[in-house]
Formats: C-alpha cells, structure tokens, sequence
C-alpha cells in the first residue's frame, strides 16, 4: 500500500490507542471511513459528467457529419430532377 509492514502498522495503532484512548478510537474510524466513501461518491459523480460531456460532444460531431450527408444526398437529388 504506502511501503508499510505489518509492524509499522501496530506500532501507529498503539500511538492512535494512546493519543485518543479506547472510547474516540471507534468514533474516528467511523467518521474517517464516511469521509471516504462520500469522497470516492464524490470523484465518482465527477468522472460520469465528465464522460457524458465527451459522449454529447461526439454525438453532436456526429449529428453535424449526418446533416452535411443529408445535404450532399438532395444536392444530387436535385442535380438529377434538373438533368431530366
């Protein structure tokens, strides 16, 4: 994860168990975990507005590419009506 052994990581819970004591343990972990899951919700609903955004712009090149398709298609419909 961050280069942390499993030493490491009791010798940082036992000095979190001094500083804070065995009753603010829980409650800081509780509200440390909501902090992250409102922070991953949050990145989460960015990256989809940022890919519906890409989406409607390629939809709207598309939908210009098909209107100058139409386009051609009744010039040489009415090329066609004024030859005959």
């Amino acid at each position: 994860m961050f280069g942390l052994g499993t030493q490491e990581l009791i010798i940082i819970l036992v000095i979190a168990l001094l500083i804070f004591g065995p009753k603010k343990l829980p409650e800081l972990a509780r509200s440390t975990g909501k902090a992250i899951n409102e922070f991953r919700k949050a990145s989460a609903g960015i990256i989809d507005e940022e890919e519906e955004k890409k989406e409607s712009k390629g939809s709207k090149k598309e939908e210009t590419v098909a209107k100058a398709e139409v386009k051609k298609e009744e010039e040489k419909v009415e090329k066609i009506k004024v030859k005959e």
